[in-house]
């Protein structure tokens, strides 16, 4: 098990940099930048990968709508060779929410235009030149489709570092999940139990591993934690029931949440109810008391090292390789201790 970090979109993004060579030396392997509708992630992984020599880094994630399946796969090539051959490229369909209202670009097929983005971007990174008829994106587009009829097949024209730069996709549905066992070299999933996992998932992995290459590996499944070795803060505990009150009350419609949906596929059918329907009637504060401890201890990495090591020890058996940590601890010091203090209880459980 590797340790990442995910670098918040909301602030601190300056300081955090200054210190990712110190966290490098304590355990760290891996950054993420996420890709909201804040900044974009290119510029920041790109400042990073001049900052840095050995980390690895990664989008978490670039949305499938807001670029060009070629746009992506060029992207991905010019972060990974400023970097030398260090990036993951990071995908996801975001929401509707954000495709739509804030880049006002239709929400449609996710499920299909990821497939097709990831088959284009391993065409572009083959240095093959594109020719793609899928449902969702035709490449070149022809007088047929519309075009100028002046288009023609094009293939990069650097040579990319690699030719099979990882693929990372955050999914929470089953289909999509199911996508991501037969396709991509990493798994993304929020809020993972590793207890009820399985309950929720299972089905979906067995599917798309049966149609797996066996080129790319064990997936990768790579999980956004909040961690705190001891005691955490009142603060810090609310902040995750906060979290998990928003996305799983208030992250889309009320027949549109991913979230909701996962908490029921997890069993918490009528603890998720509640809380949708606390948090959007606007009571927010008592959403987030509604959300059960059970699911606050399972998606986050908090106490004294005998849990915390338990905890490894059960998200390992569940599949997870990397964690992306969020750290809680109250200053830099303590937040670079305590990761290193994680990489050798990680150590530890591995030997």
């Amino acid at each position: 098990m590797r340790l990442g970090m995910i670098i918040d979109y909301s602030g601190g993004f300056a300081e955090t940099v200054e210190l990712l060579q110190e966290y490098e030396r304590n355990g760290l392997e891996l950054v993420a930048i996420p890709e909201a509708y804040s900044f974009d992630a290119v510029s920041q992984l790109g400042y990073i990968a001049a900052r840095t020599e050995k980390l690895e880094l990664m989008s978490a994630i670039f949305q499938i709508y807001t670029r060009t399946p070629s746009l992506t796969a060029m992207t991905a090539a010019g972060l990974d060779f400023v970097s030398g051959g260090r990036f993951t490229l990071g995908l996801g369909a975001s929401g509707p929410q954000v495709i739509e209202g804030f880049h006002g670009v239709k929400y449609d097929a996710p499920l299909g235009r990821t497939r097709e983005v990831i088959e284009i971007c391993r065409q572009v990174w083959q240095r093959q030149p594109v020719e793609y008829r899928g449902r969702h994106y035709t490449v070149p587009l022809t007088k047929d489709d519309g075009g100028s009829g002046l288009g023609k097949p094009l293939k990069i024209i650097n040579h990319p570092v690699r030719s099979e730069i990882p693929i990372s996709v955050a999914a929470l549905g089953p289909k999509n999940v199911a996508l991501v066992a037969e396709l991509a070299n990493g798994w993304q999933p929020l809020f993972f139990h590793p207890h009820k996992a399985q309950r929720a998932w299972g089905e979906s992995l067995e599917e798309g591993f049966a149609k797996r290459d066996p080129a790319l590996g064990e997936l990768d499944i790579q999980l956004q934690i909040a961690f705190h070795l001891g005691e955490p803060s009142p603060e810090a505990v609310q902040a995750i029931r906060n979290q998990l009150a928003l996305y799983i009350g208030g992250m889309g419609a009320r027949d549109k949440n991913f979230y909701n949906q996962l908490a029921r596929r997890y069993g918490y059918e009528s603890e998720a109810a509640e809380i949708q329907d606390l948090y959007l009637d606007g009571r927010k504060a008592e959403a987030a008391a509604a959300v059960p401890d059970d699911l606050v201890d399972a998606v986050s990495l908090l106490g004294d090292e005998d849990a915390v090591r338990q905890h490894v020890v059960d998200l390992h058996a569940a599949g997870v390789r990397t964690l992306l940590l969020n750290p809680l601890a109250a200053t830099d010091e303590e937040k670079v201790a305590q990761v290193r203090r994680l990489s050798e209880i990680v150590a530890e459980t591995s030997s």
